[in-house]
């Protein structure tokens, strides 16, 4: 490169970085908190994953899953592979070129995403950083993969690299391969900053081989459940059940999070978005403690507890 490349190629990296700078210094001023919080997460490590799953263990008939951390599930039906609200970066949260501005994970991912199998199907349930994580899901692009995400959200990602990108409004069917996609209202929002409001938010029904899993992505406590069950009951519901505290009335607690799957039928649960990243004050293993509690006299519907636990169906 000659010089003058040279020279603009320097300008071009310092003009980027005053962006990125001016941008960062915008939303600390809207955010101190995460910003804070930020630089008090810089020093801490994050740990290993508690369990790894044996992925090349599962086999190509039945149901298997795995809940790699925060909403982000592996699942296999007969052979097709699903992945939820795939998050596998650092930290979650504004993507400033340089950095990402957000709160960091307490654990790394039970599977590195260079340990995934092909994906065949990504579900997406609404646009909130700590759901769509736009570096993941440059790296997940492929063009043997469909994605389902909610409406007015696939500008956020880039479409043509994909098979097929498809958004469904409420009670509307996807059909991805041999998998029956339904997007269900739940009690949530969408909007990625303050000011696109007009973003959708989604939960999901999944239909194959004969099994019916439900996804609930973010919600609140809502009678909404109560209509999935109107066709036959759900074989696995992976429910939210963290940043509860003080974020009451858009997250549900534990307690609502085992009402609303039972309202939809649910018979096994997979409890996900919690002891992943800091998001609220309640203590760390006081969402799961409390879920099991719920859970009563049958502890066993509850398949995991802990990141990088797996459950299989034949």
């Amino acid at each position: 490169m000659g010089s003058s490349g040279a020279k603009w190629t320097r300008r071009a990296a310092a003009g980027a970085g005053l962006v990125t700078a001016g941008v960062a210094f915008a939303a600390y001023r809207k955010f101190p908190f995460f910003f804070r919080q930020y630089a008090h997460e810089m020093s801490l490590p994050i740990l290993p994953s508690p369990r790894v799953p044996n992925l090349l263990a599962w086999p190509d008939k039945g149901f298997h899953a795995a809940w790699l951390g925060h909403s982000t599930v592996l699942m296999k039906l007969n052979g097709y592979t699903v992945l939820t609200d795939p998050v596998f970066s650092d930290r979650a949260g504004l993507d400033l070129i340089l950095f990402t501005a957000g709160v960091k994970r307490i654990v790394a991912p039970a599977v590195p995403l260079s340990a995934l199998p092909p994906i065949d199907l990504i579900l997406i349930s609404h646009a909130h950083m700590d759901h769509l994580d736009t570096p993941t899901l440059k790296k997940l692009e492929n063009k043997r993969t469909e994605v389902i995400m909610a409406p007015r959200t696939s500008d956020l990602i880039r479409e043509k690299r994909f098979a097929k990108v498809t958004e469904l409004m409420w009670d509307e069917e996807g059909q991805a391969g041999p998998v029956t996609v339904r997007a269900f209202e739940v009690n949530h929002w969408g909007a990625r900053m303050q000011t696109d409001t007009y973003r959708g938010y989604n939960g999901y029904t999944l239909e194959a081989g004969g099994r019916r899993i439900l996804f609930a992505g973010d919600t609140a406590i809502t009678d909404a459940f109560r209509s999935v069950r109107a066709g036959r009951p759900i074989d696995l519901a992976i429910m939210p059940i963290g940043a509860y505290n003080p974020w009451i009335r858009y997250h549900c607690n534990p307690e609502q999070a085992w009402l609303m799957g039972n309202d939809a039928g649910a018979e096994f649960f997979m409890p996900v978005h919690h002891k992943t990243f800091r998001l609220s004050r309640e203590p760390e293993g006081e969402p799961i403690e409390r879920f099991v509690a719920a859970a009563a006299g049958r502890p066993e519907r509850v398949v995991s507890r802990g990141v990088g636990e797996e459950f299989h169906w034949s």
